[in-house]
């Protein structure tokens, strides 16, 4: 039995804390009923409750675990990505997933490399996990402008992420991962230079793995091209950025550290904080920045001003966005 179906009634018996309703003024205690079975409860989990929740989950975990893997394939409990699934991809439901080692560690998330293989055939691939940090660890930095332009379905959800409470901090680190899977599911669509977004569960992305033989592509910052290199790569990135433009998208958080090279492909990536230029106030501004990282890199290597002036491109762009 998988994790999920065993303690998945166990936890649908509470709500979350900022479903509960205080009352004003004087409380009566209920009484149990008379067949001795105590009303359902609503609200907080106990301490006791919440160490049980843990051990069933440990127990779960243990139990459950492939003799030749770390975990079996969550493709079937997760978000799915766009169709058609690339014919490298690994969907079988009875497929093990085995991590290999850490790729990247960050403020905010880290990424692990993962193959996913189904037992006893000769099938396989390499993904990227990145995996959104609890509220345990540190929140974005300068969150509140990017959540700008983005809808919640609930008043009580605004209200938790505003007061940072645990739930709060947990839902804007589930919203940065249901965000950058969108865009990335919309992005691949519309052709942009981007990894195949692979799955969603939770706060973890699966992610196409950017790299050969295990070894990731290196980030664009790491890189001093030559002239022509130089040349080929910033008219890749002025087509991407023109891609997310014309989405009305800007990346938001751009620079050389967010752009890989692969066989001589730019490839972008890290789209948490991805903005809708026109939902945002702030959209503008973001595009604006973003252009200004990216053209002091390619001119701080050789690149002629002229052919990377950051007001037209980012004229240019806004344009594309139909903003101006």
């Amino acid at each position: 039995m998988r994790e999920h179906d065993q303690y998945t009634e166990f936890e649908t018996g509470f709500d979350h804390a900022d479903d509960v309703r205080w009352r004003t003024g004087k409380t009566r205690r209920r009484s149990r009923r008379d067949d001795g079975v105590a009303p359902e409860r609503r609200g907080r989990l106990t301490e006791e409750a919440k160490d049980r929740l843990v051990q069933m989950r440990a127990d779960a975990q243990v139990a459950d675990v492939p003799p030749d893997g770390d975990r079996w394939s969550t493709w079937g409990d997760a978000e799915q990505g766009p169709k058609p699934h690339p014919s490298w991809l690994v969907t079988d439901l009875a497929a093990v997933d085995r991590e290999l080692g850490v790729l990247k560690t960050g403020k905010e998330a880290d990424v692990f490399l993962l193959e996913r293989a189904t037992p006893g055939a000769d099938r396989s691939c390499l993904l990227a996990a990145k995996r959104y940090r609890s509220n345990d660890h540190r929140m974005f930095h300068r969150d509140a402008g990017y959540l700008e332009g983005r809808r919640m379905r609930r008043s009580r959800e605004m209200r938790a992420m505003a007061n940072r409470s645990a739930f709060g901090r947990n839902l804007i680190a589930e919203r940065w991962a249901v965000a950058e899977f969108a865009a990335l599911t919309r992005l691949w669509q519309l052709g942009a230079p981007v990894p195949y977004p692979v799955q969603r569960d939770g706060t973890e992305l699966l992610l196409e793995f950017v790299g050969s033989d295990g070894e990731a592509a290196p980030r664009l910052a790491q890189l001093r091209p030559e002239p022509d290199e130089l040349l080929d790569l910033w008219r890749q990135l002025v087509d991407a950025l023109g891609v997310l433009a014309s989405a009305g998208l800007a990346h938001g958080d751009l620079s050389a550290f967010n752009l890989m090279v692969h066989d001589g492909r730019l490839v972008v990536i890290d789209l948490p904080q991805v903005v809708d230029l026109a939902a945002n106030p702030h959209g503008p501004e973001f595009l604006e920045r973003d252009v200004r990282n990216v053209t002091g890199w390619f001119t701080g290597r050789g690149l002629p001003p002229e052919l990377a002036e950051p007001v037209e491109v980012t004229r240019e762009l806004l344009d594309l966005a139909g903003l101006r």
